[in-house]
């Protein structure tokens, strides 16, 4: 679904969605959708000077992604509230170096003559899932040792925390 920045100066445009596992390319192989996204809002034109588009509504969908610590599936529900800010693309952004201004940093930006939806839903789902995902509370990890899952099973490897006062004098040997 596109939202024109015409149409939005005349009306928000109001979207309930659903969107197939799939449809939404999430820039990571490792993260994956494994159901329908559900989504309801509406898009407006904030600013008619800047061209400025908020988008806001609620997103639930059941995400997948790699454990940091394990490497094997870890769920990652999704089920928030969002309000994302879009500006045009002026000349001169991205080719060189430019001051932003205050709030600016929170702001993201369109080419063309509005937003895609879909860009919008992938934009908040990525911003959404944690910083650390895990498959559980207790996830034991991979060996640095030997690489065995110790979810799976223990490898027995010891592992000796080195102390690095003691390290310029290994040097001297």
């Amino acid at each position: 679904m596109f939202f024109h920045v015409r149409e939005l100066g005349i009306k928000p445009g109001r979207f309930d969605v659903e969107v197939a596992p799939g449809q939404i390319d999430f820039l990571d192989p490792k993260v994956r959708q494994l159901g329908p996204l559900h989504a309801v809002g509406e898009a407006e034109l904030v600013s008619d000077m800047l061209a400025e588009i908020r988008v806001s509504g609620h997103v639930t969908v059941q995400m997948e992604a790699e454990c940091d610590r394990c490497l094997e599936p870890a769920a990652c529900p999704v089920d928030g509230d969002f309000e994302l800010f879009y500006r045009p693309i002026e000349e001169g952004y991205g080719e060189a170096e430019t001051n932003l201004e205050e709030g600016e940093a929170e702001m993201g930006f369109y080419e063309g003559d509005g937003v895609e939806l879909n860009d919008v839903l992938r934009e908040y789902v990525l911003l959404a899932l944690p910083m650390q995902k895990l498959c559980s509370e207790g996830c034991k990890g991979i060996c640095p040792v030997c690489g065995q899952n110790r979810n799976q099973q223990p490898c027995g490897c010891q592992t000796v925390p080195a102390d690095d006062r003691w390290a310029a004098l290994k040097q001297m040997q």
